[in-house]
């Protein structure tokens, strides 16, 4: 890539992000600003009702409970209460597992001990690449059996003769259509169910998840009312599938634009051999 190339993508990138920054701050700094009110006025409302409390042991107890909220303690239960949700049962913590090697990371539960930090340092350094591999394998297999797949239809176009031209547009698209539908909409709408989420919400996780984006603020399985010790395994392997399809639809982008460049440059090729025989023949004959 030339200098002035990557210098022109660079500051695209940055107007990109500055665009983002503004819009974003527009639209949630407004609701943060709100939420620091309604926090202030419970407070204040708070230290009314009780006046033996202080405004420094108040303050001292959000602080509390704030880092255990951050720990994966649940404010809905007491410490005499049994609760079977766990942050660390063995469904949570390979869901854990699996966010850590597909690098999407929630952060809704986080570390706290020196040992898992540690472990987790060289479990990334392994099962990322792993991952990576088993990515590439299982992408290449999805694609396969999707293209295969639809292969069966542009054989039935092509007896219909549709132009090949637009039975390579049509499969395309497809080709997406199928994905989307397997791997967006159909979840979207099981998240729904499950999570009670609303379709934005639902939407909004998908989407954020299979771009490995992953914020935390909507996790599959967080809440503690969804105590199937296998669903969020199941959550992971769908998240394994999502991935595969997005790399596979990537690599088919990535070949095709690789045979569109290939055939340019042939065609520029033969064009310029053909202008240079037309100088040669131009300047040969007197």
């Amino acid at each position: 890539m030339r200098s002035t190339t990557l210098l022109a993508l660079l500051a695209l990138v940055l107007l990109y992000l500055v665009s983002g920054a503004l819009v974003f701050r527009a639209l949630e700094q407004p609701h943060e600003q709100q939420a620091q009110r309604e926090l202030g006025e419970v407070r204040e409302k708070f230290l009314r009702a009780h006046p033996c409390v202080s405004d420094q042991e108040l303050g001292l107890l959000i602080k509390e409970v704030a880092d255990a909220l951050g720990g994966g303690a649940d404010p809905e239960t007491n410490s005499t209460s049994n609760s079977s949700h766990s942050a660390w049962d063995l469904g949570s913590a390979f869901f854990f597992s699996g966010t850590i090697i597909t690098t999407i990371g929630y952060g809704n539960v986080a570390l706290h001990t020196d040992a898992g930090r540690l472990f987790c340092i060289f479990y990334a350094l392994v099962g990322i690449p792993l991952f990576g591999i088993l990515l590439a394998g299982v992408g290449d297999r999805l694609g396969s059996s999707l293209r295969r797949g639809i292969g069966h239809i542009e054989a039935i176009f092509l007896k219909w003769h549709v132009p090949p031209e637009l039975v390579r547009v049509l499969s395309a698209m497809l080709f997406l259509l199928v994905g989307c539908l397997l791997f967006v909409l159909t979840p979207t709408f099981v998240f729904c169910y499950m999570e009670d989420w609303s379709k934005l919400e639902a939407i909004y996780f998908v989407i954020v998840t299979l771009t490995t984006v992953g914020f935390g603020d909507y996790v599959a399985g967080a809440d503690p009312r969804q105590d199937s010790p296998a669903y969020q395994p199941l959550v992971w392997f769908w998240i394994l599938l999502g991935l595969a399809y997005f790399a596979s639809v990537l690599t088919t982008i990535g070949n095709w634009l690789r045979v569109v460049s290939r055939r340019t440059r042939a065609e520029v090729g033969a064009q310029g051999w053909q202008y240079v025989c037309a100088l040669w023949c131009k300047c040969a004959v007197p």
